[in-house]
């Protein structure tokens, strides 16, 4: 079942419409509202908010990306084998 719905997960990534719309939204995430909201004095575990939302934030668009990458490697090609031949 989970292998299922990441087969159609990858298949709707393969939108050209996917790549732009995460392209802007990692754009929006970086500017100034996003900052502001977690440029504050708060600490969790001793790090500095902006710094887990920063890391966070780079993990997860290296996962989007690599999702895009497994959308654009082509399938194996298919081998007659001698028994389909005959």
């Amino acid at each position: 079942m989970p292998y299922q719905f990441v087969q159609k997960l990858l298949q709707r990534l393969q939108l050209r419409e996917a790549w732009v719309i995460f392209f802007v939204l990692g754009n929006v995430m970086i500017n100034f509202p996003f900052l502001r909201i977690f440029n504050q004095p708060v600490s969790v575990l001793g790090y500095p908010l902006l710094f887990i939302y920063f890391t966070l934030g780079w993990a997860i668009s290296i996962f989007v990306v690599y999702l895009f990458t497994l959308t654009l490697e082509e399938p194996p090609e298919q081998q007659d084998t001698p028994e389909e031949q005959a």
